[in-house]
């Protein structure tokens, strides 16, 4: 009996998800902010969506990645807040192993996927201004398309091995997740054997997606840049750049938790364990709700059509 006991202690079946630690007597508060960051970033994310689908003079490449985006910020907050809200509002911390190495699939892949679309989105304003001669005839839809599934496919096969990675673990220490989501930093920590491999291909493949995309992103920015100064009227430059201004927004909005997050993983010891999770939300939380109102307010096209509608 003894022996049955401590081999379920050594081998959980479960995890137990944190929310924010030493908050609990305040969590019916916090939740209020993550319900109204849910509903705004589903609604908003959906708006979009509609009004792009429906209104034929949308179907544009630009729009088309704008829709790619918020299809994966729409997927990325029913996959997480749903999660979070359950800790902050029902105490709900557990969470079965299967649907961790799930969630955490579904995070990693979505996250990359969102890397990729901003990516090609970069891509796309490099042909506008770079190339704008020839962005009807190199942005064709097929080949939107076909981009689109490349993005997909490869944040898939980069992301499924990690869970059968994690899955061959025993977990003998204390199966507590310090966030309120699964993800395989924090997965991996619980692991009571070497982690080297899991380690350097969690590395490898942040550095082929993510860490590749923002340096494509910045090069395709570098040669928007020189082209833009080499205009000779500064209206037209502002101009240039202006419609630059809201992809560059979502980098920005994108990259600085999700780049900052790992450093603060790796180097947890030296740093605030409290950073740690704000860091968290943000990168999951932020890009899905902000995206919509930023291409809301700098698009006048956009713009114009999501008043018409609700107008009518």
């Amino acid at each position: 009996m003894m022996s049955a006991v401590n081999d379920t202690k050594s081998n959980p079946t479960v995890f137990f998800l944190t929310g924010i630690p030493g908050k609990e007597d305040i969590y019916l508060w916090i939740s209020i902010p993550f319900c109204l960051t849910y509903v705004i970033s589903i609604v908003g994310n959906s708006v979009i969506l509609f009004i792009i689908k429906t209104d034929a003079s949308l179907h544009e490449p630009m729009y088309i990645f704008l829709s790619m985006l918020a299809i994966t910020d729409l997927a990325l907050s029913i996959t997480t807040i749903p999660t979070i809200l359950g800790i902050f509002l029902f105490n709900s911390r557990e969470i079965s192993f299967n649907a961790c190495f799930a969630q955490l699939f579904f995070i990693h892949s979505l996250s990359y996927i969102e890397s990729s679309v901003l990516l090609l989105m970069a891509f796309d304003r490099f042909i506008a201004i770079c190339n704008p001669l020839r962005y009807a005839s190199i942005l064709t839809l097929p080949r939107i398309a076909k981009m689109g599934l490349v993005c997909v496919l490869r944040a898939v096969a980069l992301i499924f091995p990690l869970p059968f990675l994690l899955k061959r673990f025993p977990y003998c220490r204390e199966n507590v997740l310090s966030h309120s989501y699964c993800v395989h930093q924090e997965v991996m920590k619980l692991a009571c054997s070497d982690i080297i491999v899991n380690s350097i291909y969690g590395l490898s493949i942040a550095l082929l997606s993510v860490g590749l995309d923002s340096l494509l992103i910045f090069l395709s920015y570098a040669m928007i840049l020189k082209t833009v100064l080499s205009i000779a009227s500064r209206g037209e430059s502002l101009k240039a750049l202006n419609t630059c201004i809201s992809h560059l927004c979502a980098v920005l909005l994108f990259y600085i938790p999700v780049l900052g997050l790992p450093v603060t993983h790796r180097f947890g010891n030296s740093s605030s364990h409290f950073l740690q999770i704000v860091l968290g939300y943000i990168y999951l939380l932020i890009p899905p709700l902000m995206n919509p109102i930023v291409y809301s307010v700098k698009s006048k096209l956009l713009r114009r059509r999501i008043i018409k509608v609700f107008l009518k």
